[in-house]
């Protein structure tokens, strides 16, 4: 088997291959016998696994099916061939897809997991007119977040607790129309079992112990990693020590956001107010 050392900062190549290499690790397989799970030659594996071969999407959910990482290689790979991603956002996506447990705070839109295509798109439209993002890029991102969203849909999701300020319900993206099926859209989110959503009322001020988004993924053998954002540059964050003090404030803001029910509550009162708008 090649060892080749990889640094997966490297290339897109290197970070699917060594993405590749520890998947199958994990699972205790060696090249030949995930070759002949996926029906591909031991070479080929060795290929994509040192960096040395661009592969397709069909040998990457090949090797999520084969591996049983939910869309993690998919995702990569997608994420990692568009031009309309911040750097660090596509590994993000691809560890979200085999998260057991994603919570998420987010100071000024709906989390990504829990928006219609109308409301990213409206997000993505205006991304364009500002001339962030070209018409391609916005039409690959709302389609990449479709992807996404598809673990929402597995037979055993992951569980989701977001955690909203109240300016993401309140600040209007898009028509009238738009804001009214997004809120409608999150009430029905609510009321999943998998799914808690809480808002950060105004009230909480310099309190909230957060300023940008965050998210903390926590994975099956309980291990967490941190992800958090500016506005050129996404941060994959694996440092114990800081994991840990977001984790604490994050149980902290729990406890001082509203309820589920009151935030429930305060999201459909939103939504009957655009109706008289």
């Amino acid at each position: 088997m090649n060892r080749k050392t990889l640094d997966p900062a490297s290339s897109p190549r290197a970070a699917f291959g060594s993405q590749l290499r520890s998947s199958r690790e994990a699972r205790g397989w060696s090249q030949g016998e995930l070759a002949a799970r996926m029906r591909y030659s031991d070479s080929y594996i060795s290929a994509v696994e040192t960096g040395s071969k661009t592969t397709s999407l069909k040998f990457a959910k090949a090797a999520d099916l084969a591996l049983r990482t939910g869309q993690t290689l998919e995702l990569m790979w997608l994420g990692l061939r568009r031009k309309g991603f911040i750097e660090g956002f596509p590994e993000h996506a691809a560890q979200e897809a085999r998260a057991t447990e994603i919570r998420i705070f987010e100071p000024n839109m709906v989390p990504g997991l829990l928006q219609t295509r109308a409301y990213a798109a409206a997000l993505e439209a205006a991304a364009v007119q500002r001339g962030s993002i070209t018409p391609d890029q916005a039409d690959e991102r709302v389609r990449f977040l479709a992807t996404r969203q598809r673990l929402l849909k597995r037979d055993a999701p992951p569980l989701i607790h977001a955690i909203m300020d109240e300016s993401c319900i309140r600040r209007r993206v898009g028509s009238a129309q738009t804001m009214r099926a997004q809120l409608e859209h999150l009430a029905e989110a609510a009321a999943r079992p998998d799914v808690v959503l809480q808002v950060a009322p105004f009230e909480l001020a310099e309190h909230a112990p957060f300023r940008a988004l965050l998210t903390l993924l926590t994975f099956a053998d309980r291990s967490v990693v941190g992800y958090t954002e500016s506005v050129e540059q996404g941060y994959v964050v694996r440092k114990d020590e800081t994991v840990r003090a977001w984790e604490r404030a994050y149980d902290r803001l729990q406890v001082e956001a509203l309820s589920r029910a009151a935030s429930l509550d305060l999201i459909r009162k939103v939504r009957e107010e655009l109706h008289h708008d």
